[in-house]
């Protein structure tokens, strides 16, 4: 008995729709990341591209549980000396919600090309309106995923 590889052509693509509205970042990120590699699925192949397309509404929504608004920090580097760039994650939050959620979901990704072709199928907008209408989005509800009341 061999190993069952699924072929292109058998890799039949859903689109999920997420309302990040009340969900915790990470908790939401980690589950959005195993939809794009294809994790849900039985056919799941560790080197090929089997995941669904996820589309993110609401992202200027989301929340950070504890200190995380200010004690974590987003690095980015311009690669010349001294070209380091530090903000807080809640200014992050604040500007740029939807490159927020991103970058979360995408370091949860694969570090290779591989990684980078999932990354393709996940949009993020800040708003609830999209542009994926015509796709028929099923709702995906990740309920827990959502930030306790104290």
């Amino acid at each position: 008995m061999s190993t069952y590889t699924p072929k292109a052509s058998e890799i039949q693509r859903v689109w999920y729709l997420v309302d990040a509205d009340g969900l915790v970042l990470g908790r939401m990120a980690s589950e959005v990341a195993a939809i794009l590699r294809g994790k849900h699925k039985p056919i799941f192949t560790p080197h090929i591209d089997t995941g669904d397309h996820v589309v993110i509404i609401n992202a200027d929504k989301v929340v950070l549980t504890g200190a995380k608004v200010t004690d974590k920090n987003v690095y980015d580097h311009s690669g010349y000396p001294g070209g380091l760039r530090t903000r807080s994650y809640g200014k992050l939050l604040a500007d740029k919600p939807a490159e927020a959620v991103r970058r979360t979901i995408r370091g949860m990704l694969p570090k290779n090309r591989l990684g980078r072709q999932q990354l393709t199928k996940l949009k993020v907008y800040r708003g609830s309106d999209h542009p994926h209408e015509a796709q028929q989005p099923q709702p995906l509800a990740i309920d827990h995923a959502r930030a306790r009341k104290a």
